[in-house]
């Protein structure tokens, strides 16, 4: 907010593309996540495609610390979605409560030390209404997405929504379909077909481990049960990994965190 409060909205919009980048590149360096040439292609078009559905035609910079702040921001989003993939076994709706309790109590904190005042009324809700679908559902998904997907894959596919967003403008208040709208999504289709159409397989090692998470029985999940485990499927509850060696087509989600050579 103290960088948007220094930049215009134009600069920012661009910025904001910066979380997708920061993502991919923390998750390749630092926790070690394939992400291969062709990753790499379709997000960089993907970001592409949000860049051009965000340009102004001009972009003016008045003060440098409000960019530094949206990219330091973006930074700390890109290190809590990859940290966040670490827990996303997890339950994700209590992974969304948990975010957003201690993220609102911080937020509201902050607000109020800075000069902020606390409004009432139609307002709050409708502050209420847009955090429990863009925070609140939103993140429950995206916790959802990174179990299977992935953080880079994850943070690539999310920078779609300036692409849905455009769409919907479309749909709802009838604006222009421009040049720079239909090469955006050219450019983010590609991006998104190069993902969708990747095949990553290779021999990989599966080290023992101990979880819980929503599962069926899969190759990935032969275990007993005891007395106490439920008996349908999909089901949750504590369950051993044996050491597995095996092939076949997977993406980096919770199962999949070898290394590559």
């Amino acid at each position: 907010m103290a960088g948007l409060s220094r930049t215009p909205a134009s600069t920012a919009s661009l910025l904001l593309n910066l979380e997708a980048v920061f993502t991919a590149f923390r998750a390749w360096v630092a926790f070690r996540e394939n992400v291969d040439r062709r990753i790499l292609l379709g997000m960089a078009a993907i970001v592409a495609g949000g860049v051009l559905l965000s340009w102004p035609g001009k972009v003016a910079v008045s003060n440098i610390l409000g960019p530094l702040l949206i990219g330091a921001a973006c930074l700390g989003w890109a290190i809590d979605n990859n940290l966040t993939q670490r827990v996303s076994a997890g339950d994700p709706v209590q992974i969304a409560g948990a975010k957003g309790l201690i993220a609102g109590i911080v937020n509201l904190a902050l607000g109020l030390v800075l000069g902020g005042t606390v409004v009432v009324g139609p307002r709050i809700a409708a502050a209420l209404a847009v955090g429990l679908v863009g925070y609140g559902v939103s993140l429950a998904l995206y916790v959802l997405a990174m179990r299977d997907l992935g953080t880079a894959r994850t943070g690539a596919y999310f920078g779609l929504a300036p692409f849905v967003g455009a769409a919907v403008s479309l749909l709802l208040f009838r604006e222009a379909v421009t040049g720079r709208l239909m090469a955006a999504a050219a450019a983010m289709a590609l991006g998104l077909w190069l993902h969708l159409s990747e095949r990553h397989e290779h021999e990989h090692v599966h080290e023992p481990m101990r979880h819980t998470h929503r599962h069926l029985h899969d190759e990935h999940h032969q275990h007993e049960h005891g007395p106490g485990d439920p008996p349908d499927e999909p089901h949750t509850h504590e369950h051993p990994h044996a050491h597995l060696v095996h092939r076949h087509p997977h993406y980096p989600d919770i199962h999949h965190r070898h290394s590559h050579t």
